[in-house]
């Protein structure tokens, strides 16, 4: 994931938690915050201390990446989006990641349309 495409300071993630709208399920929390004049979305990750050690967290930030990686041209443009991974995330695969945070984007009706060709992963 690019750089230009993170949310870094914490300036930056205040503002999407206290302006933005958040979805959830049982593995993550998903924090939305529509930006009209942006051509791409953001992510930032938030992976606490609570969940394991900095191998398991930034393991489990990879995998929540390389899911907005392969999820790219479904997800609304325009947009900053805060994901909060809970605990039960620390015992998930890549595919179960995948699963539970187009989940949670579904809910958050953030992801576009799909055609019935995609096994209804997204």
């Amino acid at each position: 994931m690019k750089k230009e495409l993170r949310i870094k300071k914490n300036k930056e993630f205040q503002e999407v938690f206290n302006k933005g709208k958040s979805f959830a399920n049982r593995q993550f929390v998903v924090y939305v915050l529509k930006k009209p004049g942006q051509d791409t979305f953001r992510i930032g990750l938030s992976v606490s201390k609570k969940i394991g050690n900095a191998v398991v967290r930034n393991q489990i930030k990879r995998l929540i990446r390389q899911s907005f990686h392969e999820l790219y041209e479904h997800v609304h443009t325009g947009n900053d989006y805060v994901i909060i991974a809970r605990k039960p995330a620390a015992e998930m695969g890549m595919e179960e990641v995948k699963k539970s945070l187009s989940h949670v984007l579904r809910v958050a009706r953030v992801l576009k349309k799909t055609h019935a060709g995609n096994n209804g992963d997204y």
